[in-house]
């Protein structure tokens, strides 16, 4: 007998985790802001990750990018914290080298805080009916208009 309900192969994290990464990378490499090559190469990897991000919010409810949304924007908020006590306290502190620990803390509030922007926008552009939605058909139903007419 064939199975009824479609299932997914692939898990939709991956995407999420690859544009975090493209986020992070991105962050790294325009902590230098002398030099033109680095940053062109960090924008164009934050494209990818923002194109990961927008593959991601296409394949998801709407509740769980809501969800995603605030988690990330927890998370940026946490490691932002992290850098009003200093990332050199911390990096004196944690073992390892001072400026590893500084530049990992910088790609994961960099990693945080894009994610977190790209969730929230494409969560906005849901709300507002700019995309189509991977929301179940009730949902569509009860958010959607009537195809009849009230006149």
């Amino acid at each position: 007998m064939h199975d009824v309900i479609p299932t997914s192969i692939r898990s939709d994290r991956l995407l999420l985790a690859v544009s975090f990464a493209c986020f992070a990378v991105a962050g790294m490499a325009t902590s230098t802001v002398e030099a033109l090559v680095p940053t062109v190469g960090a924008t164009a990897v934050a494209i990818a990750g923002v194109y990961c991000v927008a593959q991601y919010a296409t394949r998801v409810s709407r509740r769980t990018l809501a969800g995603l949304s605030a988690a990330f924007w927890l998370g940026f908020l946490a490691t932002a914290a992290l850098h009003g006590i200093g990332l050199e306290t911390i990096g004196a502190t944690v073992p390892g080298s001072d400026a590893t620990i500084a530049g990992s803390l910088t790609a994961v509030t960099w990693a945080t805080l894009l994610t977190a922007v790209a969730a929230t926008t494409f969560l906005g552009f849901r709300e507002y009916g700019a995309t189509t939605s991977a929301d179940s058909p009730e949902e569509q139903v009860l958010e959607g208009d009537s195809d009849y007419s009230t006149q």
